[in-house]
This record gives C-alpha cells, structure tokens and sequence, in this order.
C-alpha cells in the first residue's frame, strides 16, 4: 500500500482532486456569501415595499371610512331630530323612524357594514344592522364609549374585535370604528356613532405584511396596546418590541426574526410584521441543498477527471516499465505502443529503437551460431555418401519395373529423387521455382498413392514465374501442412491448389485446400507461433512453417513470408509471399 501511495499515479490523482476540489469550493464558499447578501438586501427592499404598500392600503381605507362616519355626523336633519323633544307620542315615533331610516340608507350604501349604532346623550340609542338588536345595558363603562366620547369628534380606530361591542346578539367579527355627533349651532357633543363593518379589508392588509408562513402581522395602538392581528393566537405583550426604538417606519434584524414596522400617519397607530429567521432563509436553504448535490456532483466529476488525467500521464510509463522487464528476461519482440505526451512519446520511442537495434544484434549472433551449427551437420552429413542411398533406391525401383509393379516403381523414383533434392544444399540452397515444382510434384505422387484417389492436385502455375527465385524447400512445408491437418482426414474428395498471384513488385505462390479449416482461436495461436509469440509448432520430418516464416522474412524482410486465412468447414490458403527476382539475381 506504501508504494502503491508513492507511484506517480496516486500522486498525481490526489494532486489533481486537491486543486480541482480547493478551487470548487473556495468559488463555492464565495458564491454562496455573496448570494446570502444579495438574498437579504432583497428582503429588506421587499419588506420596506410592503409595509409602505401596507400603509397606502390603510391610508385609502381611512379615508373611505372617514366619509362614512361624516355622513351620519354631518347630517343635519338627523341632528335636527336628535335635538328635538315632544311630548307628542306619534311625533316621536315619527322622529324616530326618519333618524333610523337615515342610518338605514348609510347602511343599505355599503356592503360591508355589519352594524350602525347611534348613542345620544340623553340615553336614547338607535341601531341599524341585526333585526333582533340587545344593547348590552353596561355599555357606559366600556373603554370604547369612553374612547368616542373623548375624540373631540375625530374619527376614532377601535379596532377588530371578535363579536359586537353593543350588540349582544351579533356575534360575527367586526371592525369597529366611531365619533361624536356636535351639535354645529351650539357647538357641543349631543352623542356619538359607532360603526362595525367587515374586518376582512383591514386583515387582508395586514396579511400584505406577511413575508412568510409563520410571519405575525399585528394592528398595534400607539402606546403600545395590541388591536388586533391576522395571526392566532393573540401575541403576548412582553415577547413584542418596543415602539419606542422604532422610527415611523423601520426595518430591524433582532433575536433570529425580521421585524418591520410602520406608523400610520393618520391614526398614530402601528402595523408591524415579525418572520422568523427559518422563513427568510428557505431560499437560502433551498440554494444550499442545491449547491451541496452541485458540489458533489462536481467532485465525482473531478475525480473521474483527476483519474483520467493522472491515468494518461502513468499509463504510457507503466506500460514502459512492462516492456523494460520483458526485456530483462529476454523478449525482444515486444513494442511499446503509447500516444501520450510529446516527452514520453519521445522516451518511448527511444526505449522501441533501443530494443530494436539489441534485437537485431541478438538476431545475428543466432544467425552466427546457426551457420556453425549447419557446417556441423554438413560435415556429419558428408561422411555417408549419400550416393549409396540413391543407387539403393534405383536398383529397387528397376527391380520392381521388371516384376511389373510400376506404382511401387513410381513411388521408389520419386522418394529417390525427393531424398536426392533435399540433400543438396550447396549455392545458398536457392533454387528456381521450376526445380521447386518438379519436386513438389515428386512429393504429391506418393500422397495420391498414399490417399488412393482421394486427392485432386490443380496446378496453374504461370508460365513467367518458373525461373524466379526462390529459397530451397520453400513449398513443400506448407503442402505437408495442407496434407496432414486438412486432407488426410477428410470423408470427402479433397482439393488441392497450387497458383499465383502478382501484386506488383510481389508475387504470391498460394497453396489452397478444401479441408477442415481452422476456427478463430486455432487460427490465432498459430499465427502467434509464426510470430514468434508461441513455442514453435515445426511438422514432423520436415520444416515447420514456423521456421519457414522467419527464414523468408530474414532473407526478403519483414513484410514477406506467410499470409494465411482459413475458415472452419472451408478449408485453408496458405500464401508466400516472395518479390519477385529472376535467375541471375542475388539474394540483398
């Protein structure tokens, strides 16, 4: 684990994950400060909008309310009657159905009055609202009578209350409102008028206030009471803030909430919203969930990144290091193939010729030792004189042409002259292809003797390449091959070809058969074999294609020597490829 932690690889990945992951997240940190200040200067504009909106709204519904009350108090035959005494009983009467028709029609104007309520001096109250009206006969002793009493005919804000002040019977909600009735010849309160309407506009304008779902919105008096609010339950008095530090409209951060207040000018009353701190910052959270999958997201993305970084810096060198202890053992024949960084391309080309040009030593001091080897095996093979054999063979093939078994004459004469053509060796074993065919010929005799008229044999051969030349034993090897693994076991008549084919300045001696053919992996490992990638495969009695193979490609070069193809059932086509050089021509 330590030395995996100090290889290039891992330290470059960490490398590479620190500073991408460094850099995300100071911009990360960054970012979210200045949305977070961005985020609450925004709220305090909202906020300051709002409450002077809120204030606009309680501005229009003063004065609506305001021409209201002045429509019962400025009437003058209202007064008129009001001031009126009789001892008339039907005079009263009258007197009093006109006053409470005159209340009906200001009532009957508007939709959201709930009640009208007119209260003289001498005691005598007339209502307009709920049919079945029970004054609540205390009503002298309550702090809204003593309130509209002492407004000096100003119109006086009661506030929102649950029920009816007067009215023992109406129960619904109502906002309640009033003033003095003057008398204006004399200049004197002769009563007052209360109003109770719907108290939805007011608390829909509270509710103007509200920055959140658990925002308070509270209707507050100026010496601090509590009026109302568009939040249940009621507030208690000692959690809300002092007036006293606030200016006619302020907005203050304060223990974890927002509080925004506002004076309204007209009453002396003030509105004022309290939002917790976890309802200003949903936003904030909502952005900070979104910025930690972001990050996250972003850091697998930079470690994929770091990986593949590091991996492309590493790879080649790993792949150099593999190849250096191949080379270590003694294989030459690997390349390391990398398309990296123009330093370590540049290494590893250098690396390649390196072991290329050890590789070519190598490849002559095998060629040094080979070529003593067969002047041990020329001179073993001098001391029988190979004549003997000849002769032997001759005198069976006439001793059987006079018994008149000429098959087994035939098949005598052509081992005779097979055993004849590969023992000499001598001019660089280099023969004509001509010569190479007649011994070919000689070899495929005994095979169709061997295969009793199994074999079929086509020979088109062009006419041209006959006096080319060609190393000694270079076609038999790969019809030996063609006959042992592909026709010999065949139930079916077998095919053999023997043709050419140019290909400019190459020529292309193809050897085709129709036997079982190979199938992918067989074909792969003995294309591996040739290319020295496997142990050598060499065919019995004979020289195996392996050998073949790098023979051609040590005399020709590289990209000379055996093509082969073969599909299962089809059968199999060798090719050696050989440039083409005539009689005369010496081997470069």
């Amino acid at each position: 684990m330590k030395s995996g932690f100090h290889s290039i690889h891992h330290r470059l990945f960490l490398l590479f994950l620190f500073c991408m992951s460094s850099i995300l997240l100071i911009v990360s940190l960054l970012y979210y400060n200045r949305t977070t200040v961005q985020l609450h200067e925004k709220i305090s504009d909202l906020s300051q909008k709002n409450v002077s909106q809120t204030a606009g709204l309680f501005s229009l519904l003063y004065k609506g309310y305001d021409s209201l009350s002045k429509s019962l108090s400025n009437n003058f035959e209202m007064i008129r009657l009001i001031n009126e005494t009789t001892d008339e009983p039907a005079v009263a009467y009258i007197n009093e159905q006109t006053i409470t028709n005159i209340i009906g029609s200001i009532f009957y104007s508007r939709d959201d009055l709930v009640g009208i309520h007119v209260i003289t001096d001498k005691g005598k109250i007339y209502n307009y609202g709920n049919y079945m009206n029970v004054v609540d006969p205390k009503y002298h002793s309550q702090n809204w009578y003593k309130q509209l009493q002492a407004s000096s005919g100003k119109m006086v804000w009661l506030g929102v209350y649950q029920h009816s002040l007067i009215d023992q019977v109406e129960d619904s909600p109502v906002f309640a409102f009033g003033r003095q009735i003057y008398d204006l010849n004399e200049h004197k309160p002769i009563g007052i008028v209360l109003y109770e309407t719907n108290p939805q506009p007011v608390l829909d304008a509270l509710e103007n206030l509200k920055l959140g779902a658990h925002s308070q919105v509270y209707l507050m008096s100026e010496d601090g009471r509590f009026v109302t609010s568009a939040t249940d339950p009621a507030p208690v008095m000692g959690t809300l803030p002092s007036l006293q530090s606030f200016q006619d409209q302020s907005v203050r951060q304060e223990a974890g909430r927002l509080v925004v207040a506002s004076k309204l000018s007209f009453s002396g009353w003030w509105v004022m919203s309290i939002t917790p701190d976890k309802d200003l910052n949903v936003e904030l959270k909502e952005m900070k969930r979104y910025l930690l999958i972001v990050i996250s997201i972003l850091i697998i993305v930079s470690t994929l990144i770091a990986s593949i970084v590091s991996q492309t810096i590493s790879s080649p060198l790993k792949k150099l290091i593999r190849e250096m202890r191949q080379v270590e053992v003694g294989n030459f024949r690997g390349m390391v193939n990398v398309s990296s960084y123009q330093e370590i391309n540049i290494l590893v080309a250098s690396f390649n010729r390196m072991v290329r040009r050890i590789e070519e030593l190598i490849e002559r001091v095998k060629l040094s030792s080979v070529s003593e080897k067969n002047a041990e095996l020329h001179a073993l093979q001098s001391q029988v004189n190979p004549h003997f054999l000849y002769n032997t063979l001759d005198m069976i093939y006439w001793m059987l042409d006079e018994e008149g078994n000429e098959q087994l004459g035939e098949l005598v004469l052509s081992l005779s002259s097979m055993f004849r053509y590969s023992s000499q060796w001598e001019d660089a074993a280099e023969v004509t292809l001509r010569e190479e065919l007649e011994q070919i010929g000689h070899y495929l005799k005994i095979i169709s003797i061997r295969l009793e008229g199994r074999l079929q044999i086509i020979m088109d051969i062009d006419e041209r390449w006959l006096n080319i030349r060609v190393p000694k034993m270079t076609v038999q090897p790969v019809i030996e091959n063609a006959v042992k693994h592909g026709l010999e076991s065949l139930s079916r008549q077998g095919i053999l070809k023997v043709y050419t084919r140019e290909e400019g300045s190459i020529l292309q001696l193809i050897v085709e058969d129709n036997g079982d053919g190979m199938n992918a992996g067989q074909l792969e490992r003995l294309l591996q074999s040739l290319n020295g990638d496997r142990p050598k495969e060499g065919g019995k009695g004979g020289i195996g294609l392996q050998n073949l193979h790098r023979r051609l490609q040590h005399m020709f070069g590289e990209e000379y020597g055996l093509h082969i193809q073969s599909f299962p059932g089809e059968g199999t086509q060798v090719a050696i490829v050989l440039p083409i050089r005539l009689e005369g021509d010496n081997i470069t």
